[in-house]
């Protein structure tokens, strides 16, 4: 049952939806026991929800079961973030794209297991849960979003993921989980609400089962949003109106396809022989930049978070110990800090704050800031003569846990190389799953388009689904 069929029982009270959010909440307790997807189970929170629900039956969301990217505040429920250092807060008020699901009658059944404040990518560099691969328990879900991801391909009944990406934390748990993820033009969806990593990179976006569902979520949280400075205000579009794309052009980034794995290679080249067979032109385009992305991406992001979370100082927000007369501020700063944050936390903030220091500031994060424009203009030039870009999303897929123990911090980052770039561009992809590796773990390839041209990779998307329906 899809979600439309879904609303449309609950609207004609063919389904009750307290009912079905009890069966959904017993349901994710029993995965939640196996794959760690939650750090928060939002139940009774979600029966209020659906009670209303069955009082109104109105809504385009009506009683469908939305799961959270823990960086996103939801009223009432505990937003940590994925770390120790923000447990036991419980925001007052809903992010606006939670506002605006609620608002459409979706259901907040729960706060999703992520990397800490999501600094990573792999959902495990963090003192709570980590989340586990739906395909195989000893591999990784992805991250930053891999609770988000992983919950979304378990779920045997309607439902929406809410996600976040800074480098690419919706597309790599959506390709390693097999599952759809949008990752929008940077200020399509407002931030309000959103327990920031870095501010000028953050989107938050949806990750769902299929293209239309994907769409229809886009149609609900986009918008201009006052509280949001960086909100755009652009002009709505019905993201659901698929184009047709048979004379599209799309570019095939020869960067985007080195270095990665044998199975990977195979099946996204199936995905551009199936297109082509749709009536797509395909053309190859070079990104000169492509050897800047992990590096640019990395200062900005890190001097950015190293900013967010000097306020995390266990006074005015975070983690409180007890604090005596006999102590001074820098020893409390310190405790509080030193015991709350995980290891990839400090390295963060220990980096981004060295970039940023007085003498540095210029050699370094100005100075990536001014290779990201070179990005942007790289992206810009290859957009004049295609309409979208193709390529692999992952170079490889989910990793063991043990495989990951032995990364060390430089091998991890690079991973993110196929999805930095598009975020620091801040121009929309989104994750389509096309086919699996010999281990059975999903595989999927990213379409890229200009900024605000979400419609674009959501119909190359939507024709590339339904033609391996057939």
């Amino acid at each position: 049952m899809d979600i439309e069929e879904y609303v449309n029982k609950i609207k004609s009270k063919k389904l009750n939806a307290v009912n079905t959010i009890k069966k959904v909440i017993s349901k994710v307790k029993e995965l939640n026991k196996e794959y760690n997807c939650f750090i928060t189970i939002c139940e009774d929170e979600a029966l209020e929800q659906a009670r209303l629900v069955d009082k109104n039956r109105k809504g385009r969301l009506a009683g469908v079961p939305v799961s959270v990217k823990d960086a996103i505040c939801v009223k009432n429920v505990q937003a940590t973030a994925g770390s120790k250092m923000l447990e036991g807060y419980v925001p007052p008020f809903d992010a606006t794209v939670i506002q605006r699901l609620k608002d459409e009658g979706a259901i907040i059944i729960g706060k999703t297991s992520q990397d800490a404040f999501g600094f990573g990518s792999f959902s495990v560099n963090t003192n709570m849960s980590v989340p586990k691969n739906p395909f195989d328990k000893n591999r990784s879900a992805g991250g930053s979003s891999g609770g988000t991801a992983c919950v979304t391909q378990l779920a045997d009944f309607p439902h929406i993921g809410i996600g976040e990406s800074t480098g690419g934390s919706i597309s790599a748990p959506s390709s390693f989980c097999g599952v759809y993820g949008l990752t929008p033009t940077y200020g399509l969806n407002s931030r309000y609400g959103l327990i920031d990593y870095g501010n000028s990179l953050d989107k938050i976006g949806p990750i769902c089962k299929s293209t239309h569902d994907t769409a229809l979520v886009l149609n609900i949280i986009s918008g201009n949003d006052p509280r949001d400075q960086t909100s755009l205000n652009s002009k709505k579009i019905d993201y659901t109106k698929f184009e047709d794309i048979k004379n599209y052009t799309i570019g095939l980034p020869k960067q985007y396809f080195q270095n990665i794995s044998p199975s990977v290679k195979k099946s996204v080249e199936e995905v551009i022989s199936v297109l082509k067979k749709l009536g797509i032109r395909f053309v190859e385009v070079d990104l000169k930049t492509t050897k800047y992305h992990i590096p640019a991406y990395y200062l900005i992001a890190m001097c950015e978070a190293s900013t967010n979370l000097a306020k995390l100082d266990g006074v005015r927000y975070g983690s409180r110990t007890s604090f005596t007369d006999s102590d001074n501020y820098n020893d409390y700063y310190t405790s509080v800090r030193s015991k709350n944050f995980c290891a990839e936390t400090k390295r963060r903030i220990i980096i981004g704050t060295f970039a940023r220091m007085s003498g540095y500031r210029s050699q370094y994060y100005l100075k990536a800031m001014k290779v990201r424009t070179l990005i942007i203009n790289d992206y810009k030039k290859a957009f004049e003569k295609v309409d979208c870009l193709l390529s692999p999303t992952m170079m490889f897929t989910a990793p063991r846990f043990d495989e990951i123990e032995k990364l060390d911090p430089l091998q991890e980052y690079q991973s993110d190389l196929l999805t930095c770039g598009p975020n620091l561009a801040g121009i929309p992809m989104i994750n389509v799953p096309c086919g699996k590796d010999e281990n059975g773990l999903p595989i999927g390839f990213h379409i890229i388009a200009d900024h605000l041209n979400e419609l674009k990779i959501l119909s190359v998307a939507n024709a590339y689904e339904e033609a391996m329906k057939k």
